[in-house]
């Protein structure tokens, strides 16, 4: 079994197919079935099913793609930790994160570890909740996650530490409330929200401030976090959002409020224990001095 097989496997994996596979690789298709060919008659087992011209991972496939991502990752360290004997820390780290984890504190990690490993580049995947940043690093597509979860996250293998508890604030257009630093919960009841799909962390506390509190309704639900805080401003409704975004909000003509009591979410950083890249070293101790 070689690294090429594998590399060729995973990205059939990624691109749902050998054709997108192959231009994404840039390698002649031909040579990418071979190779695959090849990896499978040296296990014994199909790990595609052939539809036409569409292929289904098998059973045997399903499973060894998350354990060929983690090989692949594991070399990629292997390889680092030779490099930065001489180099310092260089490489490329890909890094799962919410959108609101990804603002903030994300964003000021990579301007900090820019500062001190400029041999460092950062590359993010977003996710739509915790559960798929924390599958994202189990799986191997990524080797670090940052996301705001009620519990410690777990999973095989996998070690969180806690960064900070991340705020949620009221962003409403200027003169819905009453001047003030605060709000209730109680003062949101007969309004109107726009508010992202369900299994994010807004979701969850929208569902359960209006199962408290009461009349409060539903005026738009997205599912692209970013365009929440336009259709605030266009009066559609208020909005649920991240202590991330309060200065972009603020800059933009929204107001901003903060709860009383406050609603908080802790934050992680979550990744695989075992051989870290030294550029997946450099991340994860720049963001736990952060």
């Amino acid at each position: 079994m070689e690294r090429r097989q594998l590399e060729y496997f995973v990205a059939i994996v990624e691109h749902g197919g050998f054709t997108h596979a192959a231009r994404a690789l840039r390698v002649a298709q031909p040579s990418l079935s071979r190779a695959i060919t090849k990896l499978e008659h040296e296990l014994g087992v199909s790990l595609f099913h052939r539809v036409g011209r569409n292929v289904v991972l098998s059973s045997a496939g399903e499973m060894l793609a998350d354990r060929a991502r983690l090989v692949l990752r594991d070399l990629d360290a292997m390889r680092a930790a030779a490099r930065s004997i001489g180099e310092g820390a260089v490489g490329r780290v890909d890094v799962a994160a919410t959108s609101s984890s990804a603002l903030e504190p994300v964003t000021s990690i990579i301007a900090e570890l820019r500062a001190r490993h400029p041999g460092v580049v950062v590359s993010t995947s977003s996710a739509l909740s915790a559960a798929e940043v924390i599958a994202m690093v189990l799986q191997g597509r990524c080797e670090v996650g940052v996301c705001g979860h009620a519990e410690r996250p777990t999973g095989r293998g996998l070690v969180a530490h806690h960064l900070r508890d991340e705020e949620f604030l009221l962003v409403v257009p200027p003169g819905t409330l009453s001047p003030g630093p605060t709000v209730t919960p109680a003062q949101l009841r007969g309004m109107q929200f726009v508010v992202t799909q369900p299994a994010t962390a807004v979701r969850a506390l929208f569902d359960r401030l209006a199962a408290t509190v009461g009349d409060m309704t539903i005026a738009a639900e997205v599912g692209d976090r970013s365009v929440v805080l336009p259709m605030v401003l266009k009066g559609i409704g208020a909005g649920l959002m991240p202590d991330g975004w309060a200065d972009l909000a603020v800059r933009a003509g929204a107001s901003v409020y903060r709860f009383s009591p406050p609603e908080r979410l802790p934050q992680w950083l979550v990744y695989r224990r075992g051989q870290l890249t030294a550029a997946t070293q450099a991340f994860v101790d720049t963001t736990l001095r952060a």
